[in-house]
């Protein structure tokens, strides 16, 4: 087991944004990749509101549109901020935030398993 200081990259925007008719998820995959970020994962909300106040829900199936969406990526505190740079022109309307995590790592090079 391996143990670092790393940074946690929260982007919250609707899973129907965006970006040259692709969503805008897809494309922050894309790029964290294309940068060699240790990993990036989208996770789909079932329910949630923004600045609108209006709720967006999953629970009436015929209506579920503009549902949250979360993009979560891990790596060293250099790396994703300037990954977060490279990224800015893509989140006009989204909610970032960044948080200090202890990054665990089982079974890597190096660990006996």
């Amino acid at each position: 087991m391996h143990s670092s200081v790393a940074l946690r990259l929260s982007i919250v925007l609707s899973e129907d944004d965006s970006w040259h008719h692709r969503p805008l998820y897809q494309e922050i995959v894309k790029r964290a990749r294309d940068s060699r970020l240790a990993g990036a994962s989208v996770w789909r909300g079932v329910e949630g509101y923004g600045a609108s106040s209006r709720i967006h829900t999953a629970r009436l199936l015929d209506l579920a549109d503009d549902l949250p969406a979360l993009v979560v990526i891990v790596d060293e505190p250099d790396r994703v901020r300037a990954f977060l740079g490279e990224i800015a022109e893509l989140l006009t309307e989204a909610t970032v935030t960044l948080d200090e995590v202890e990054h665990v790592r089982f079974g890597g090079v190096g660990d006996a398993t």
